[in-house]
């Protein structure tokens, strides 16, 4: 497909640096807030660099200025460690391994609209966080295949096994199995429990949304990066010969539960990959993402990389509304 002059143009992310006018980076966003507010709606991504910031303390005073308090991580699928409050290091993978590209929470039926990202020590070699434009990889998407999703949706399912990857317990947040039902109730989720301790979950959900400040459709969804494929070779061989397809601890498939084609994912993948852009984290760097516009994952790296992360304003699309953040005036 051709790329329209809007996708030429647009920056991602968008770098804003200190120029002293500020005290600070709160007093910054403070003064700056509908302008960083607009250049969100329109890149997806700002990244705020060389602003006095007081550590963590000082991170989680940024998200509560330019949005609301930080979200706890709820219903997770991947390993983090709270470093302050709802303030969480990035997915605790080994260095050597990449995160494919993604969109935070969106198996799920609510997600946090923003992710903002802090950069505590940065990495010797690598180690960026990509970034994705969702509207361009949804112009990249092969019109068939996104009639097929459109038509027939996606299916994330989670399998959670005893003494392997996080517990359910974990994942839920309760170890109290009549909590969960309720959860997975209002989360839209099919659960099913398993001999010896295990859970099962089934999520059908849109793989084509509409942002709710703009009206564009994005493409924002797990597809490729929960399906058993994207893994590494030598991790998907491994995993598909303790668990077998049926009961991997994740994967995707159309909505009424049909296998996605290796075709489509190869296919999706590159589209992600086609859309990546990188930048190298200084220390102190402060990214904020629109969840909903920007996809994000990981580079591998070497050295002492520490990202901190937090994530704000929920979005449920059913309701089409999440909590007001910070007035504008």
């Amino acid at each position: 497909m051709t790329t329209s002059q809007s996708e030429q143009t647009r920056l991602l992310p968008v770098l804003l640096e200190y120029d002293g006018t500020h005290p600070g980076i709160t007093e910054y966003v403070d003064a700056e807030r509908p302008a960083l507010r607009a250049a969100l709606r329109e890149h997806g991504a700002v990244l705020l660099r060389g602003f006095p910031l007081d550590g963590v303390d000082g991170f989680d005073a940024t998200v509560r200025a330019l949005s609301t308090a930080p979200l706890t991580y709820s219903e997770r699928s991947s390993p983090r460690s709270t470093i302050k409050g709802n303030v969480y290091t990035s997915t605790d993978y080994p260095p050597d391994e990449e995160i494919f590209l993604h969109n935070e929470n969106s198996y799920q039926s609510v997600w946090p609209r923003l992710l903002y990202f802090f950069c505590i020590t940065e990495p010797d070699t690598l180690g960026a966080t990509p970034l994705a434009d969702t509207r361009r990889i949804l112009s990249l998407v092969h019109p068939d295949v996104r009639e097929e999703f459109t038509r027939r949706r996606w299916m994330a399912t989670r399998t959670f096994h005893p003494r392997f990857g996080l517990p359910w317990e974990t994942v839920f947040n309760t170890d109290d199995r009549a909590e969960v039902e309720r959860l997975a109730r209002s989360k839209d989720l099919r659960l099913e429990w398993l001999p010896g301790g295990g859970m099962r979950t089934r999520a059908v959900r849109d793989a084509v949304h509409r942002h709710p400040e703009t009206g564009e459709e994005v493409w924002f969804n797990h597809i490729t990066f929960f399906h058993h494929t994207t893994l590494p070779a030598e991790v998907r061989s491994g995993l598909l010969e303790l668990f077998g397809e049926e009961d991997l601890p994740s994967n995707t498939y159309y909505g009424d539960g049909g296998r996605i084609p290796d075709d489509v994912l190869d296919h999706l993948r590159s589209c992600y990959r086609q859309a990546s852009v990188r930048f190298d984290w200084r220390k102190d760097d402060v990214l904020v993402v629109d969840n909903m516009l920007a996809s994000h994952g990981r580079e591998p790296f070497t050295g002492p990389r520490k990202i901190a992360v937090a994530m704000a304003e929920p979005y449920d699309p059913a309701a089409g509304t999440g909590p007001a953040a910070p007035t504008e005036g």
